[in-house]
């Protein structure tokens, strides 16, 4: 067993620091908030996962996970280091590693000769080499390894995910340090894919990339789907049955968000755009997923009457997918934001958010449920597929609105015709 130090403690950090202690490995997990810190080490999970946190309870309580404050103080005895931290998009749409370099720079005159650091967070082509740079030039000892490892968790089932991935990418020039990397998943039934680091830096863009073009390619069909009268949930069934197209994220709704896609996207197209390559397709898709939110303001709108100004719209959901409480990039509040500038008074209600923290500020009210954000509201938008939302008293909701009783579900999650049967005015998306 290795020892593994795990800088960031957010939705990639945490979950492989869990993991790898589950594994038998001993972790000690580093972030620069205190108060977060001090959290994870009573065993409270600041972010919603399912299974993590009986996961970090056990590591700790086997003494295999610890979390501490500083890079330093958790690369300092490390046989391998995980860069776990934010890259958010810059305002040119590349992936700002400011954060990545900072790190890197403060672990290097700690690092032990032989340490392995391994990017972890989704970094564009040529970060290995960057890290590699950052670490020489703060003066890391001469044979320290760089190697990629781009994480492939899926918000609200990351756990899942990490125990059992559908394969594991690592790059690396390196082949002795690439097979010390692979080491640490003898225990995951995967495919291991050891390649260059600038093809599985790659693999990570092209992979969000092309699972964000289905996304809008639904979209787009939902759309047309509408124009002329179909139903996208029959088309999409009679797609997916193909195994060459499948089921897997054909989901028409308001478009997707969250801290992976619309970064990855804009910053993969930054790289184009960087290396002389018109990519139109990625363009495309960014473009039908900009649309698509605005798309459900639209439909708010006509089910409002053609004015939101004084309309009172409850909202259902504002996590950017059921199974979390991350709102980054969300189309939902993409949607509140528009409907407050037009004049709505707007009420929200999501299971696992209790703040929003955003621009927004005091304009969002939180409602208790989901019956507290339909009371006195003339719309109501389903924003989020949350499993709860299925199984409402849709009279008692019916009851507590105002006319015209308008009901906008954005994904698809509710039947229709039994919607309109208890006298609501229902919209989905291509139905």
């Amino acid at each position: 067993m290795s020892d593994i130090a795990v800088l960031g403690a957010g939705y990639v950090g945490i979950p492989t620091a869990a993991c790898f202690a589950h594994f038998g490995h001993r972790v000690v997990c580093a972030d620069v908030d205190e108060a977060r810190v001090e959290a994870l080490s009573r065993g409270e999970v600041p972010i919603l996962e399912e299974g993590l946190v009986p996961l970090v309870e056990d590591g700790l309580r086997s003494g295999r996970l610890r979390f501490v404050v500083g890079a330093r103080e958790a690369a300092r005895h490390a046989e391998f280091v995980f860069i776990c931290v934010q890259t958010p998009r810059s305002e040119s749409g590349a992936a700002d590693l400011s954060v990545v370099e900072g790190v890197a720079r403060e672990i290097a005159p700690v690092l032990q000769p032989g340490t392995v650091v391994v990017n972890k967070s989704t970094m564009p082509v040529g970060s290995t080499d960057a890290v590699a740079r950052a670490l020489q030039a703060a003066g890391a000892v001469a044979d320290v390894g760089v190697a990629s490892n781009p994480e492939f968790l899926s918000e609200g089932q990351a756990v899942r995910d990490a125990l059992a991935p559908h394969r594991v990418v690592i790059g690396c020039d390196d082949t002795e340090t690439a097979v010390r990397v692979s080491a640490l998943y003898r225990d995951v039934q995967a495919p291991v894919l050891v390649t260059d680091p600038a093809s599985a830096e790659m693999i990570k863009y092209a992979s969000n990339a092309f699972l964000a073009t289905k996304i809008s390619f639904v979209n787009a069909i939902a759309n047309l789907c509408e124009l002329v009268n179909a139903d996208v949930r029959e088309v999409v069934l009679g797609m997916g049955y193909d195994p060459r197209i499948g089921f897997e994220v054909l989901h028409p709704g308001p478009g997707f968000g969250g801290s992976c896609f619309p970064k990855d996207t804009a910053a993969l197209l930054h790289t184009a755009d960087e290396s002389g390559y018109d990519f139109g397709l990625l363009r495309s898709v960014i473009d039908v997923n900009t649309r698509q939110r605005s798309l459900v303001v639209d439909k708010l709108r006509d089910a409002a009457g053609g004015d939101l100004a004084g309309t009172t719209v409850g909202l259902w959901g504002l996590a950017f997918k059921a199974h979390t409480d991350d709102i980054r990039e969300s189309p939902a509040l993409f949607v509140a934001e528009r409907l407050l500038e037009e004049g709505a008074d707007v009420r929200a209600y999501d299971p696992a958010v209790r703040r929003v923290g955003s621009a927004l500020g005091d304009a969002l009210e939180l409602a208790a449920d989901a019956y507290a954000a339909a009371a006195d509201a003339s719309v109501v938008a389903l924003l989020t597929e949350w499993d709860e939302f299925r199984w409402l008293d849709f009279e008692r909701v019916r009851s507590s609105m105002k006319p015209p009783y308008a009901f906008v579900d954005a994904r698809n999650l509710l039947d229709p015709a039994a919607m309109r049967r208890r006298g609501f005015t229902y919209q989905g998306v291509g139905r």
